[in-house]
Parts: C-alpha cells; sequence; structure tokens
C-alpha cells in the first residue's frame, strides 16, 4: 500500500523496545524506517537526528525509528549511541507493510525483501505531511520541515 501526503497514518500506536507503548497523535512526529541497526547508514541517519533532537523538539517533532531488528538489537543499539529516541522493533513487519516500506530490493544480483529508507513526517493528528524518500542520512534533520 503506498501512503501519499494528506493520509492519515494506518497505524498510531507502537510498542518501543522497552515495551512502552507509544502514541502518535497529539504531537508532530518524525517516523522515519530504516533498514537495520548499527550499519553506517542507519548509524549517521539516527546520530544525525539524536544530535537535533532538542531543535527538532523545539519545533514541536518527536522522533520514532522503525525497523524489523529485535528489541534487543534496538536496545544496543540505543546504548551503543546513546539515543534519546524510541527504536520500535516491527519483527512482525505489520508496521512496515502498513506503511509501504516492506518493499523488494536487489544488491549484487541478488533480490530480496527489506525496508526502503523512508520518513513520514506526521501532524498532531497523525496526517501524513511529508514523505521523504531520498534520504540524506548525515543532514537528515535537514530534509524535515
Amino acid at each position: 500500500m503506498e501512503l501519499s501526503i494528506g493520509q492519515r497514518s494506518p497505524i498510531s500506536n507502537f510498542v518501543d523496545s522497552t515495551g512502552n507503548t507509544f502514541n502518535l497523535l497529539g504531537k508532530k512526529t518524525v517516523l522515519y524506517f530504516y533498514p537495520k541497526d548499527d550499519t553506517p547508514g542507519c548509524t549517521a541517519q539516527a546520530c544525525n537526528l539524536n544530535e537535533n533532537l532538542d531543535y527538532l523538539a523545539s519545533k514541536g517533532f518527536q522522533v520514532v525509528g522503525v525497523s524489523t531488528d529485535s528489541s534487543k538489537s534496538h536496545d544496543k543499539f540505543i546504548a551503543k549511541y546513546q539515543l534519546k529516541f524510541p527504536l520500535i522493533a516491527d519483527e512482525s513487519h505489520e508496521i512496515v507493510e502498513a506503511f509501504g516500506v516492506w518493499v523488494e530490493k536487489s544488491m549484487y544480483g541478488k533480490t530480496y525483501m527489506g525496508i526502503a529508507r523512508t520518513t513520514f513526517v506526521l501532524d498532531e493528528n497523525g496526517i501524513i505531511t511529508d514523505i521523504i524518500t531520498k534520504v540524506d542520512t548525515k543532514n537528515h534533520t535537514e530534509q524535515i520541515h
């Protein structure tokens, strides 16, 4: 399912890697989907958002990351880079499929299923206001409006 600007988020409640329920409604949200914990691009993206968390918060945003890695993997990633925002472990692929970011990819001539690095910017009501598909992992905060 491909989502577009103006649509409502297909899911508004999540459980983060520590087991806390997290709600997207009531606050603007940067919901970013990334392929894998502790890889170069994903680390650059997470650290850029983390370093700019105060700036994003001043604009009214909360930040939430989603990948299909396990909660244990997320906990290690959070601890290693001292991330100050929640990560969602979507091992069942329910969220990535609902947002349309679980796609066929190819590398070295082999095809496989994986996450298309994508960021959804949501307003306080869970309405998508922007979709960033060409993510600059080192300068991602600059892409968020």
